[in-house]
């Protein structure tokens, strides 16, 4: 990489990078850099290229190298890093059934990656199998596109990872799928570009997880629980290093086109196929390299493109030095080779293994993107005839070939045909959402699907057991993992392909990372894999949150007969945001993750369904008529205080009480999905505002008063009422308010109430020494108006009201998603029973006149007098 491309934050590294490219004409020589007069420092958060000024700077620094000091790399210590990226996660509440999605850029010089989340998930020692997973708090991770832990029935033991004490630091590669971990309260991972190809990493952050999480719900009071998180994200200084500390040397080679190569055997062969391949010749900066016996070398080479073939020799193997006695066999020398893509290779974890100097190592179809391959010598002392010499070395020149077919061609003989498949923007549809269409003559480009028969490989050309191929590549754009890949073949008689799937490199019957071959052989079984029909004439799957980048298909074509010539196949690939639409049960809703550079798409699914693509039926459609029935019959309760206060004549409570009950089950039976007759939060509004005035209105209604205070308090409260159910009028605290406001609206009728009745009292106007009578005349005052509260009220009606307002609130507290319609159709019968109770209390109150005072024959007793003094 130039310096110009690569992306540096200071002077210092762009110093270090020159010397460090110097430094590699020798190669006994350990990687050098300048000696700099600056501490380490942390590194802001993004990565900038080095401006004019850094690079004038680097040539100062480079010119103090060439006659000044400069010293091993090692003497900078093992940290040679610096801050590619950091990111900050807020504290965020994260509550029942809800999911975030944190993107992680890893670019192809980064070292490693740390995840520090603290929450107040306290799981303790509870197993996990014990925990249901509809309240299980989980971290997710997923190579490449975000990860979907419910897509199965259940998370199975190789994707859920068991809960540990310790800090999640050992992770070994992640490979195609995904991991999940209990979440705790602190929680650590490491992750090492050991472990780890360069690329995206998604985390996914679940409250609850299975098919209820995407299902409507009236209510959601599961847990939720808070958390934070900060991300990391070290890269190497260099190019030449590597490895989590950047202490690993590693030599890139330098490759370049030649002018063709014959992939065929023999003449005869090519002139039959007549195809020359295209490849990439890549050799090491020297001729020779020598390293000892356990010393490992390790290369890099990139495969820009999708390719038929990586070929890597050793050529020209023999020892450094000559042995003494004719014992020593440089065929025998065992010089392993250990290759894999993405990450530094080893004896115990790598892609490819071969003993390069028996036969060269060749990668079929390798994946586009870095490959390492490390060279290590071994058992040297046993082929250089059993000396024992520290200064023994393997000396070999290495060359690799990247294969690749001529335009319109793939395959192992480059037969087969091939085409790029161009994206198709669907117009006015949601972010990415398209259809794929080839780039050929072939066929017509004005339908979103295409006939294959014109496309298809002429079966007798090339003569391969396996059948023909044809071939088609396509691009998921960056940003996009979030959508699925919907792929369909229609014939009018019967299918006669096979379908395989694989990112960044040609399928095969051996290397895939999908397939569907008939109803019996196809990666169903897999996570991220759904099939949705395998009919003999009709075959429909779906890639579910495919990973960005570039795609493959094979398609293999089975029978070449004369009937199956006949046979029309049509076939469609499209990129979708919901699978099926959600199933027509449901309503695909868009959302960015944290970072706002992906777009992802899920189902929010109806009452009755759930699952990511609410193809589950949770409730069943007998069991949502009587659900129905019970939620809006529920409400014809409020018939009974309404007809008891038309019967009292009191006609504002009448009105409150008959617009509550009818609110209430239109806004029921449009919650259940059955009928709407205004907008969902219209009826939301209108259900609990009416039920707060109807609340307060019986409280006030208790305060035997003049119409002119009970209309006063009656607007004040609407006013309130409808300040909170316009607000958040689904809040538990809301009911604990309004039966406030309703004790606060009775005490008020009250104090106005007596003192209309009670305007004069008699008081001796000398000063009273006798505190005996006076402390009697008080005691007489207030056992007459504990005696007038007791006449007030019929005590066993307000025993049973609050009593019904009591089991109201169990209900509540009882009800959960599951049990809903069983607790809460009892919510609208007992606070409708309780305002009746309540009601039927009071005991015929005296006629109030116009002036609010009212002609009491007790009037007098009530009269507080302390005149007894002598």
């Amino acid at each position: 990489m130039s310096v110009s491309e690569r992306p540096f934050r200071s002077a210092w590294q762009v110093a270090v990078f020159i010397c460090a490219q110097v430094s590699e004409l020798d190669e006994r020589m350990s990687v050098a850099t300048c000696k700099a007069q600056e501490s380490k420092t942390n590194m802001a958060s993004n990565s900038i290229l080095g401006s004019s000024s850094y690079l004038i700077l680097g040539l100062f620094v480079l010119f103090y190298c060439f006659f000044g000091n400069c010293y091993s790399f090692g003497e900078l210590g093992p940290f040679n890093t610096f801050t590619v990226s950091s990111f900050s996660y807020p504290p965020t509440t994260l509550k029942s059934f809800d999911l975030r999605y944190i993107r992680v850029e890893l670019p192809p010089w980064f070292s490693s990656m740390s995840l520090t989340m603290l929450s107040d998930v306290d799981l303790g020692n509870v197993s996990i199998d014990k925990v249901p997973k509809s309240r299980l708090p989980l971290i997710c991770l997923r190579d490449g596109s975000p990860p979907l832990p419910d897509v199965n029935a259940s998370l199975n033991d190789s994707v859920l990872v068991p809960l540990s004490n310790s800090s999640f630091e050992g992770i070994q590669a992640l490979q195609n799928g995904e991991l999940c971990y209990p979440m705790k309260k602190n929680f650590t991972m490491n992750l090492t570009n050991e472990q780890m190809s360069p690329g995206v990493l998604y985390f996914g952050l679940f409250n609850g997880i299975g098919s209820v999480r995407t299902q409507s719900k009236m209510i959601n009071r599961g847990p939720a629980f808070y958390f934070s998180a900060n991300i990391s994200v070290e890269g190497c200084s260099t190019s030449t290093m590597w490895g989590q500390y950047c202490n690993q040397t590693i030599h890139p080679l330098s490759c370049a086109p030649s002018s063709g190569y014959n992939f065929a055997g023999n003449v005869l062969e090519a002139e039959l196929y007549n195809q020359t391949m295209k490849d990439v010749v890549c050799k090491n900066s020297f001729e020779t390299s020598c390293h000892g016996d356990g010393e490992p070398k390790v290369y890099t080479l990139d495969v820009m493109g999708v390719s038929e073939e990586l070929n890597i020799t050793a050529m020209n193997v023999r020892f450094n030095v000559t042995p003494s006695n004719t014992s020593g066999n440089v065929s025998e020398i065992n010089l392993l080779c250990f290759a894999r893509h993405g990450a530094i290779p080893s004896a115990t974890l790598h892609d490819y293994s071969v003993n390069i100097n028996k036969a060269p190592l060749i990668i079929h179809s390798p994946k586009v993107g870095r490959w390492y391959i490390t060279l290590l010598p071994v058992n040297i002392t046993k082929d250089f005839g059993g000396i024992q010499d520290t200064n023994i070395r393997v000396c070999y020149s290495m060359e690799s070939k990247v294969l690749e077919c001529p335009v319109g061609k793939a395959g192992s003989n480059c037969t087969w045909e091939k085409y790029i498949l161009q994206t198709v923007l669907r117009k006015g549809s949601a972010p990415f959402e398209s259809y794929y269409l080839p780039l050929s003559g072939k066929v017509s480009s004005e339908a979103a699907n295409f006939p294959l028969e014109p496309l298809q490989t002429n079966s007798s050309y090339g003569g391969d057991p396996d059948g023909p191929w044809t071939y088609f590549i396509l691009d998921i754009p960056q940003g996009a993992a979030g959508g699925n890949l919907h792929i369909r073949l229609t014939s009018e008689l019967k299918i006669r392909y096979e379908i395989y799937a694989r990112f960044g490199g040609w399928p095969s019957l051996d290397s895939w990372d999908y397939y569907y071959a008939n109803r019996t052989r196809n990666s169903d079984g897999s996570m991220f894999f759904k099939l949705y029909n395998s009919s003999e004439d009709r075959v429909d799957f779906y890639i579910l949150y495919i990973k960005e980048g570039t795609w493959t298909f094979g398609l293999r074509y089975l029978n070449a007969t004369s009937t199956a010539s006949k046979d029309q196949t049509t076939m469609s690939v499209s990129l979708e945001r919901c699978p099926k639409r959600c199933s027509l049960h449901g309503e695909c809703k868009l959302a960015l993750d944290a970072s706002g550079l992906t777009s992802y798409s899920f189902c929010s699914c109806d009452r009755n369904h759930g699952g990511f693509d609410c193809s589950v039926e949770i409730v069943s459609h007998q069991g949502h008529v009587w659900q129905s029935i019970s939620l809006i019959g529920s409400n014809a309760a409020a018939v009974l205080p309404a007809f008891w206060a038309l019967r009292q004549k009191a006609l504002s409570e009448w009105v409150v009480f008959t617009a509550s009950g009818i609110s209430s089950g239109l806004y029921h039976a449009c919650d259940v999905g059955t009928w709407c007759a205004l907008s969902f939060n219209v009826l939301q509004f209108l259900d609990f505002w009416l039920s707060f005035m109807a609340v307060v209105s019986t409280f006030v209604y208790l305060a035997t008063i003049n119409e002119v205070y009970k209309r006063a308090i009656h607007t004040a409260v609407a006013i309130l009422t409808a300040l909170m159910a316009v607000t958040k009028a689904t809040r538990s605290s809301n009911v604990i308010l309004v039966i406030a406001i309703g004790t606060l609206g009775l005490l008020i009728g009250w104090v106005i109430e007596y003192s209309t009745k009670h305007r004069s009292y008699s008081f001796s106007i000398g000063f009273c020494l006798n505190i005996l009578d006076r402390w009697q005349a008080i005691r007489e005052w207030l056992h007459n108006l504990i005696k007038t509260i007791f006449r007030r009220f019929r005590w066993g009606f307000i025993l049973a009201g609050f009593t019904a307002l009591a089991m109201a609130a169990i209900s509540w507290k009882l009800e959960t998603s599951e049990s809903y319609w069983i607790w809460h159709r009892q919510l609208p019968v007992k606070p409708i029973c309780k305002r009746l109770a309540v009601a039927y209390s009071t005991e015929n109150p005296p006629n109030v006149n116009q002036t609010g005072t009212s002609p009491s024959p007790n009037t007098k007793g009530n009269d507080l007098k302390i005149n007894r003094c002598s």
